[in-house]
């Protein structure tokens, strides 16, 4: 069996950086990625939702926050408040088993629900199904080791603007840029004020790039 115990050596940095870090860190946070990456494609991409009416766009949003973001959260509250979890910040592995099945459950209905729904593009299946992929694969890895959460969601983010780049024919050089900056500020924060190690930052960047293309070859 292997160690729990961290091998992380303990970064000296500022209160001001740190604070920085914890700020950057929370506006992150891996549930909120997926929700910028909808909010961008019903509202900044130009191809997708063109005639798409704007009841269905705000549905959409809706949709995503309900499935993926309120959902997930009251569950991490209601675990804790049962005493099923040690924290609501997940800390050790144990703690992200029950949580991550909950997720997944949660996420692929997520994927079913923009699947099925004729009035919403393909696109929002493609994105949701690669972040379901992404926790599915999450959870196998916490077997193992702390997989960062922040970044496997980071590496969504920028495997989701590398598959625009090759399949939108809008130009995106410009948000993909954004999305490589965001994912630099996310690992430098996770190495500062977390207790992850750079095997759990680089597998959780691994983890959400490739499952971005992998729910676009099936779905594409």
């Amino acid at each position: 069996m292997m160690s729990s115990v961290s091998t992380t050596t303990a970064v000296h940095t500022s209160p001001v950086i740190k604070a920085l870090a914890n700020f950057f860190s929370w506006i992150f946070h891996p549930l909120f990625i997926g929700l910028y990456m909808c909010l961008y494609i019903v509202y900044l991409q130009p191809d997708y939702f063109i005639g798409v009416s704007k009841i269905t766009r705000l549905q959409t949003i809706l949709i995503y926050i309900v499935n993926s973001i309120f959902f997930p959260l009251i569950s991490v509250l209601l675990c804790k408040a049962l005493g099923f979890i040690d924290s609501i910040y997940l800390k050790t592995r144990k703690d992200r088993i029950l949580l991550y099945t909950i997720c997944m459950i949660y996420f692929f209905w997520n994927f079913y629900v923009f699947k099925n729904k004729g009035d919403i593009p393909s696109v929002m299946a493609i994105m949701t199904l690669g972040i379901f992929l992404a926790t599915a694969i999450a959870f196998i890895a916490n077997i193992y080791f702390k997989i960062s959460m922040h970044t496997t969601g980071a590496g969504g983010l920028i495997g989701f603007f590398t598959v625009l780049l090759y399949t939108s024919p809008a130009v995106v050089s410009i948000p993909f840029a954004f999305a490589v900056l965001i994912t630099g500020i996310i690992c430098t924060s996770r190495l500062l004020v977390s207790d992850h190690n750079m095997a759990d930052i680089i597998g959780g960047l691994v983890t959400g790039f490739i499952s971005q293309w992998i729910a676009a070859w099936f779905l594409g």
